[in-house]
């Protein structure tokens, strides 16, 4: 290799690296903001709080992020994002055709492992002053979600008329993050045993309209 072409290839080299080590920063700063935001809630967190959680000059955040409006967009639009990508993973004719025990605990084990491993995700949106942005994204994400939780009631009872399946999708959902509001304010045996009431809640509702028993999607 020439001494032009060397010098070429540590140029583009160069880029690249600094590129993952902002990746790497800016990913710091949003888990220290999380952090913060969960202890404080947006309204009483700050950028000199979140710098401080990151172990980092509140001039290094600056580089990254303007303010503190900024960073909680950004850690909500990330946080959304891998929450729709969950959505293709629980929300499937395959669970659709399991008894109903095991398709609650199919769609409701994994969006209850992520909140409770992302509990900024509500803090957010429990706080005041929360960034529009960031309601919009969670709002427009539950839509999302209430939707599939109805296509998955029709893929399990075709026969359910279209209003009773919006009606149940809806209940449904609102009995879901209910539940979650009370499974993330507990800790250990008494979070688990409150995952078990929401989900038997769950079950009682919807016994009576879907069934219980598992069958193959028609």
């Amino acid at each position: 290799m020439t001494e032009s072409k060397a010098a070429q290839a540590e140029g583009a080299a160069k880029p690249r690296r600094r590129q993952a080590r902002g990746e790497r920063r800016v990913q710091q700063l949003l888990d220290a903001a999380a952090s913060v935001f969960c202890q404080n809630g947006y309204a009483g967190a700050s950028t000199n709080a979140i710098a401080r959680e990151a172990g980092v000059s509140p001039g290094t955040l600056y580089q990254f992020f303007p303010n503190k409006e900024a960073i909680a967009v950004e850690l909500g639009e990330r946080l959304t994002h891998q929450m729709r990508q969950a959505h293709g993973l629980v929300f499937t004719v395959e669970n659709a055709a399991l008894p109903l025990g095991e398709m609650l605990d199919a769609v409701l084990d994994p969006m209850i492992e992520f909140n409770c491993a992302n509990p900024a995700f509500l803090a957010l949106i429990n706080s005041t002053d929360t960034p529009g942005p960031v309601v919009e994204e969670h709002d427009a994400l539950h839509l999302t979600l209430q939707s599939r939780v109805e296509e998955l009631l029709g893929l399990r009872h075709p026969e359910l008329p279209a209003d009773r399946r919006t009606r149940t999708a809806t209940m449904a959902f609102h009995l879901f993050k209910a539940g979650l509001d009370v499974i993330l304010a507990h800790e250990g045996a008494e979070q688990r045993a409150y995952i078990t009431e929401t989900k038997d809640a769950l079950y009682r509702y919807l016994a009576p309209i879907i069934g219980t028993e598992g069958s193959p999607v028609r």
